[in-house]
């Protein structure tokens, strides 16, 4: 017998899931410090949640956080009603890369 769709059957602990950490949304490209809100889909991230705007991630970078060496993919957008209740950071980080100056 076939279980297609077990994974979605199985029961969920929503208040569990929602209290984990969550990515921290940062306010700006730590490189050239332009704004990046929440829904912005110019936000680039690599696992570490180095976060950078979307020239500074594909022309300075080449994709890679110059950071860790990781890959800068779209940050993904927090739903409205989700970012209510955990709002993105209001810390600005900013560090000095060769490329940035």
């Amino acid at each position: 017998m076939r279980l297609a769709g077990r994974v979605n059957a199985l029961p969920r602990d929503r208040a569990r899931r929602y209290n984990e950490p969550m990515l921290e949304l940062r306010p700006n490209c730590e490189c050239c410090d332009a704004d990046l809100p929440a829904d912005s889909l110019e936000a680039r991230i690599c696992t570490f949640e180095c976060t950078f705007c979307r020239p500074c991630a594909d022309q300075r970078f080449s994709g890679l956080c110059p950071n860790c060496g990781g890959e800068l993919v779209r940050r993904p957008v927090r739903p409205l009603a989700r970012l209510a209740k955990y709002p993105a950071s209001v810390r600005r980080v900013t560090r000095a890369h060769a490329a940035c100056a």
